[in-house]
């Protein structure tokens, strides 16, 4: 296994740095989770693969172990190797994995 490579800063330099700036990210995902509360559906709580990736990915941050910002990253990732054979009618990145979002969508007439 690789050795991690340590900071020149100190875990307190670190957090002076860091810290207003990571409070106002938490600040933003909890406003986005209390968005989602009170959503006009939400007493149906319909699932979409990109909160329920958040979710996986927010279980990974309360670990102790090192390696979180790997295994975040697979929360969000497509976990295929195998390239897609047609990317007609997908429209971009979607920023987590959901089978569904591969099927291409055939536009009218071809």
């Amino acid at each position: 296994m690789a050795q991690s490579v340590r900071s020149p800063m100190s875990h307190r330099q670190l957090t002076d740095l860091y810290y207003l700036e990571m409070r106002a990210k938490l600040l933003d995902i909890s406003a986005f989770l209390d968005r989602l509360d009170r959503a006009q559906d939400a007493d149906r709580r319909p699932t979409d693969f990109r909160v329920d990736g958040m979710r996986r990915a927010f279980q990974e941050l309360l670990s102790p172990e090192p390696g979180r910002t790997a295994r975040v990253h697979l929360c969000l990732s497509d976990p295929t190797a195998e390239p897609i054979s047609d990317a007609s009618g997908l429209k971009g990145a979607v920023g987590a994995y959901s089978p569904d979002s591969y099927r291409p969508i055939k536009e009218a007439g071809k």
